[in-house]
């Protein structure tokens, strides 16, 4: 996989034509298994219409997963169904140890997932993440291995780790001869979309015209793609992904057409801080985003304050999702970036706010976490 190029990095994309793209939907057992559990509950989509006077659109909603499956992110969705997949596939009562690599709120996922099903778990910490998202993973009986060097660093040492018989690897980024498991977690983020179809309905709105999604290595993003290209006909919403300015893998591999590696930097959305696309993600990616931005720290503080005064937790990479919006909608080329969007005075916007504050707390860059 090529490096990225050393000039400075782009900080938009945009592909219009994304908006035609068609692929299969994820299948419906997985909402089925959700609605099951009992622990599911939907989570709240809250309308914030300050926000749409101030982006200048018709109405805006936030996702808050704040609180998912008893957890603090959205990313129980997928480790709960991976998990699921996983042991009904072994024998009952076989040793199975659970292994992953995590920047806080998967790991934490698999950590709790693997405890209520009464299974080890053995999770890889890269630096960078919050010592209170690391007591987080070890107060779910997880071991933790703190790992000093980047994302990927982690998921090698998670993947090595994972290699004898009654382990495995339950890693949200995939890579050739890896695509099972992460392919079932990004099935299991499936339910988050149907909650919001549902939602929507219910308060009477329009199916969203623009979506923004944050990512690291674009799993939800790949589910968003999943779900809104799969629908036969009828007007399909542009989808936005979101990364930090130190960690924009996607940004950088959609500029330049193939999967490109980035050198990460340090920044408070520690769940974003991934250097790598993930190759299954990839190809939904490329041709199923409408356009992707990159943000700064500051940006996302900004809006995490912002959704707070309005009632909505959102930690630095929920919170990434408004800061991608205003950056998009607001400020100099806004009214090309709005028409490559589609976004018209009377749109409705969706931001997916994919933790609470508990979830990830924000390290300031350049302090030891």
């Amino acid at each position: 996989m090529p490096s990225s190029p050393a000039q400075p990095p782009a900080t938009w994309f945009a592909r219009p034509a994304a908006r035609t793209w068609r692929c299969p939907p994820a299948p419906d057992d997985v909402r089925r298994f959700h609605t099951a559990r009992s622990d599911y509950a939907s989570t709240p989509l809250t309308e914030l219409p300050s926000l749409a006077a101030e982006l200048g659109v018709g109405r805006v909603f936030v996702k808050d997963e704040s609180s998912r499956l008893g957890l603090p992110a959205f990313k129980a969705l997928g480790a709960s169904w991976a998990i699921h997949r996983i042991l009904a596939g072994r024998a009952p009562g076989a040793p199975v140890r659970l292994v992953t690599a995590t920047d806080g709120n998967h790991g934490r996922a698999v950590a709790r997932m693997a405890r209520l099903n009464g299974r080890p778990a053995h999770v890889f910490v890269p630096r960078g993440v919050h010592p209170d998202a690391v007591a987080a993973i070890e107060a779910e009986g997880a071991r933790v291995t703190r790992v000093d060097g980047p994302y990927d660093v982690a998921v090698r040492r998670a993947a090595e780790a994972a290699d004898e018989p009654s382990a495995v690897l339950v890693q949200d980024t995939s890579w050739p001869g890896y695509e099972e498991i992460p392919g079932w977690i990004v099935e299991g983020y499936a339910t988050l979309f149907h909650e919001i179809d549902q939602q929507l309905r219910a308060m009477r709105a329009q199916l969203p015209d623009l979506l923004a999604v944050p990512v690291g290595v674009g799993s939800l993003a790949q589910a968003a793609v999943t779900h809104y290209r799969s629908r036969p006909a009828g007007p399909a919403p542009a989808l936005l992904a979101v990364e930090p300015v130190a960690a924009a893998c996607v940004l950088a591999s959609l500029v330049r057409g193939e999967p490109v590696a980035v050198d990460t930097g340090e920044t408070a959305m520690a769940g974003l801080n991934c250097g790598t696309p993930s190759g299954l993600a990839w190809p939904a990616l490329r041709d199923g985003l409408d356009a992707a931005v990159a943000v700064t720290d500051a940006d996302s503080a900004r809006a995490s304050r912002d959704l707070a005064a309005l009632g909505v937790s959102s930690g630095p990479c929920g919170a990434a999702s408004l800061a991608g919006v205003r950056a998009a909608l607001t400020g100099e080329g806004a009214d090309d970036r709005r028409g490559a969007l589609g976004v018209a005075p009377t749109a409705t916007l969706v931001l997916l706010s994919t933790e609470g504050t508990a979830a990830n707390p924000a390290t300031t860059p350049g302090a030891s976490p």
